[in-house]
C-alpha cells in the first residue's frame, strides 16, 4: 500500500497501475485539475506541485514536475497542489501577488508558477532576483511574459509570507513520521504489475532478484517519458528514493561518496564546497524540478552520450559502488559503459555510491554547449581535470559527452597534453588529436564538424581561463 497525504487528507492506493503518474491521478482520480498538462515530459512546468518530506523532523519543500513524477514514489510524503494555498475563500498571498501585478491572462501555466513562488517562500523570506530567476526556471509563460510575475515574485520579498500552512507543518510532519514507521509494504499493484518502495540495500537486492526484468526508478526524469509519450506499460517498477544506503553521503579527507539516489539538489552544496565548477554545471541541468528529481546515479546507469554528469565524473576518476546477487564490488566509471546505453552492470545489480576522489592539486574546467542556458539537453559536454607543474602538464583527464555513443575519455589528447606547457602552443596537439578520439555524428542538436571544433575551442578556453583566474566564469551558450 502506498500512503501519503494529499493536501490535508491522508490517501492509501493499493490497486493501482505502477506507471500511473502524479499528475494522472490528480486530473482522473483525484479530481484536483488546477494543475495542468502541458508538455508531459518536464519542460513546460505547467504541472508543477511541491512535496512536502520529513528531514531532521521538520518538513523540506520541493518542487517538482507531476507530469514526469510517478505517484508511487509519493509514499509518505505531502502532496501539496495549487488548490490547497487558498484557505478560508482568501487568496494565498503568492496569488494575490500575481493578480496584482497582473501576471495571469489565459491562466494555463499560472497554477505551475504559483507554486514554484509558494515552495520559494516557503523556503526563502527574502530571495534575490537571481533566485527568483532560478526558482522559475523551470515554468514557461505562453502570453504574459515574464516582468509581471517577476514583479509579483519580488513584491513578495521582506514581508514573510504566513498562511495557514505554516500553522500546520509539526502536525503534518508528525502524520508522515507516522505513516512511515507502520509495517505494512509499500507497494501497489495491477494484476501482475507491481511498484515496490524498499528501504534498504538488501530489500532492494532481493527485489531485483525475484524481478529480474524491472525497471528501477529514482528521479525518473528520462524514464517517464517512456510512459508518457511511448506510451509503455512497464510490469514491475522499483523506487530506490526510499533505500537508506543510496541516499547517504559520506565524506573524508580523500573523497566523497555519494549516494546513487541523491538528487541534483541533494549533492548541490558538497559539490560548491569541493568542485564549484561542477556545481555550476548542475545549475544548467533541466530546471529545479528536475534537478529536485534527478540523481547521479541515474544520470551515470541510463548511458546517454549527452547526459551532463558522466563527463565530469570521467575527469574526476570517479569509481562506482556496484552491488548485485555475486555480492559489492567496485569499478572505475571509464570502464562502465560499453556502448549506447550499455553498461557492464550485472544482471539484477544497481549502483549504490559514487565515490569521487578529491585532487586539490588538479584544477576542474566543465562546460556545456547548448542552444540555451536553461533547461536544455547538451551538444558538447566536456570536463577538464588538469594538474599543471611550473605551468607544466602532469596529469589530465579530457570527459566529453555529445562526442560519440558513449561518455568518453579523450586518451589521444590526454597523451599528446602530457608534459606540455598549458598554453595557446601546447596544447595545439591535443587539439589535434581529438579528431582521433572522436568521429562525432551530425544530428538536430548540432553537426559533428561544429561538435569537434567546439571541443578543440574548449581546451583553448580553459587555457585562457587559467592564465586569467581572477576573471567571472562565463556562461555562454552557443548556437548548434
Amino acid at each position: 500500500m502506498i500512503r501519503f497525504l494529499l493536501n490535508d487528507r491522508e490517501v492509501c492506493l493499493e490497486n493501482s497501475a505502477p506507471e500511473m503518474t502524479v499528475l494522472e491521478y490528480l486530473r482522473t482520480k483525484a479530481e484536483q485539475r488546477g494543475s495542468k498538462e502541458g508538455c508531459a515530459s518536464g519542460d513546460c512546468g505547467a504541472c508543477t506541485v511541491v512535496v512536502a518530506e520529513v528531514v531532521k523532523q521538520r518538513l523540506r519543500y520541493r518542487t517538482l514536475n507531476s507530469c514526469i513524477t510517478l505517484v508511487g514514489s509519493l509514499h509518505g510524503k505531502q502532496l501539496l497542489t495549487v488548490e490547497h494555498l487558498q484557505q478560508h475563500d482568501a487568496l494565498h498571498p503568492v496569488q494575490q501577488a500575481m493578480v496584482d501585478q497582473h501576471g495571469s491572462q489565459c491562466g494555463f501555466c499560472t497554477p505551475g508558477f504559483i507554486m514554484s513562488l509558494f515552495c520559494l517562500y516557503r523556503n526563502d523570506h527574502q530571495p534575490t532576483r537571481a533566485e527568483v530567476e532560478r526558482a522559475l526556471a523551470g515554468n514557461l509563460c505562453r502570453c504574459t511574459g515574464y516582468r509581471p510575475i517577476i514583479d509579483a515574485a519580488l513584491s513578495l520579498a521582506g514581508q514573510g509570507v504566513a498562511d495557514a500552512l505554516a500553522q500546520q507543518e509539526a502536525a503534518v510532519a508528525t502524520r508522515l513520521t507516522d505513516m512511515l514507521q507502520q509495517p505494512i509494504s509499500a507497494s501497489m499493484q495491477a494484476g501482475q504489475r507491481h511498484f515496490l518502495v524498499p528501504t534498504s540495500s538488501d530489500e532492494l537486492l532481493a527485489q531485483l532478484t525475484a524481478h529480474p526484468k524491472a525497471q528501477l526508478v529514482a528521479g525518473g526524469t528520462d524514464f517517464s517519458l517512456t510512459i508518457t509519450q511511448q506510451l509503455q506499460q512497464p510490469d514491475t517498477l522499483i523506487y530506490t528514493g526510499r533505500v537508506a544506503e543510496l541516499t547517504q553521503i559520506e565524506e573524508s579527507e580523500q573523497w566523497l561518496k555519494l549516494g546513487a539516489a541523491l538528487s541534483y539538489t541533494d549533492v548541490e552544496p558538497l559539490l560548491q564546497q569541493h568542485f564549484p565548477s561542477f556545481a555550476r554545471l548542475l545549475e544548467r541541468l533541466g530546471s529545479l524540478q528536475v534537478r529536485n528529481q534527478g540523481t547521479l546515479g541515474g544520470n551515470i546507469a541510463n548511458a546517454s552520450p549527452i547526459g551532463d554528469t558522466p563527463p565530469v565524473l570521467l575527469a574526476l576518476d570517479a569509481i562506482l559502488h556496484l552491488r548485485s546477487p555475486a555480492g559489492r564490488h567496485t569499478m572505475p566509471i571509464a570502464e562502465f559503459f560499453t556502448g549506447y546505453r550499455q553498461t557492464k552492470l550485472p544482471t539484477s545489480g544497481f549502483i549504490e555510491a559514487i565515490e569521487i576522489p578529491l585532487q586539490p592539486e588538479r584544477q576542474l574546467y566543465v562546460y556545456k554547449i547548448s542552444k540555451r542556458l536553461d533547461d536544455d539537453i547538451s551538444a558538447v559536454c566536456a570536463a577538464f581535470s588538469i594538474e599543471l607543474k611550473d605551468g607544466v602538464v602532469q596529469q589530465a583527464r579530457l570527459g566529453f559527452g555529445g562526442m560519440a555513443a558513449t561518455p568518453a575519455r579523450a586518451f589521444h589528447a590526454e597523451q599528446a597534453l602530457l608534459g606540455q606547457p598549458f598554453s595557446e602552443q601546447g596544447i595545439e596537439a591535443a587539439q589535434q588529436a581529438l579528431a582521433q578520439d572522436f568521429s562525432p555524428i551530425d544530428d538536430v542538436r548540432a553537426s559533428g564538424a561544429y561538435r569537434l571544433q567546439v571541443a578543440q575551442n574548449l581546451l583553448l578556453r580553459a587555457v585562457l581561463e587559467q592564465d586569467n583566474p581572477t576573471a567571472e566564469a562565463l556562461e555562454v551558450v552557443q548556437y548548434a
